[in-house]
């Protein structure tokens, strides 16, 4: 298999021709130097893996034409990660982290605490992209525009469970997630540096499909909380067992 993965946003098939942007371009045959006959594997969300060759290079473009399938497409499970925005290098760690642990969607939300009122939607698309180019998803999730909590909770789907991370239970007594969760949809909600206010709190387990956690004995960082609650979830419900 090609070590070069690359996502593109085009059809992929048997003898599929597809044209690079200048970027692509300048990633294959200027940073990873490829020439001519190189043979990559393309995925865009849709078709699976497929291997191509390179028939044309050139500093602003180029073409591959695809010449097997190497794998098929592999959606994650339906869960989706919802988190405050923190210090950009630790949001994009996240967004990173939750396309390798296989969050089908990623969800910025702002909370009363949250630090950030603003993210680079586009920025963080990208980083998603590079995480499926690097860890060999098919699948790339979409991050979705900076939304305030409570408009998202007002209309939280009804058969969408959340699994609400509230630090204020750091110590209460472990339980077996996947003996305690039902199969289906979920969502994982992960709080500010400050964490969630009482009312936020309230709102959240005031919800039917909420089933608030502990994450431990001892109160996370945003970003490893956020890497622990998907592990926990994948091995109970997942695509991990």
């Amino acid at each position: 298999m090609a070590q070069v993965r690359l996502y593109v946003d085009h059809p992929l098939g048997a003898e599929q021709s597809v044209p690079l942007t200048r970027d692509q371009a300048h990633y294959l045959f200027g940073v990873m130097r490829l020439d001519t006959g190189a043979t990559v594997t393309l995925f865009n969300g849709r078709d699976g893996a497929w291997a191509a060759t390179a028939v044309r290079q050139g500093k602003r473009d180029g073409r591959l034409v695809c010449t097997e399938q190497t794998a098929p497409l592999a959606l994650p499970p339906d869960l989706w990660l919802l988190f405050a925005p923190i210090k950009k290098a630790r949001t994009d760690f996240i967004v990173e982290k939750a396309v390798e642990l296989g969050a089908a969607r990623i969800l910025p939300v702002q909370t009363e605490f949250t630090n950030a009122e603003r993210i680079r939607r586009d920025r963080l698309q990208a980083h998603a992209t590079e995480a499926a180019e690097q860890c060999g998803a098919t699948y790339v999730p979409e991050v979705a525009e900076l939304q305030r909590l409570p408009a998202l909770l007002s209309c939280w789907p009804e058969d969408r469970g959340l699994l609400f991370c509230d630090e204020a239970r750091a110590g209460a007594a472990p339980f077996d997630l996947g003996q305690r969760l039902r199969p289906g949809p979920w969502a994982i909600l992960i709080g500010p540096e400050g964490g969630f206010s009482d009312a936020e709190r309230a709102r959240i387990t005031a919800l039917d499909t909420a089933e608030p956690i502990s994450l431990g004995p001892r109160i996370l960082r945003a970003d490893t909380a956020a890497v622990a609650a998907l592990t926990l979830w994948q091995a109970a419900l997942g695509d991990w067992r």
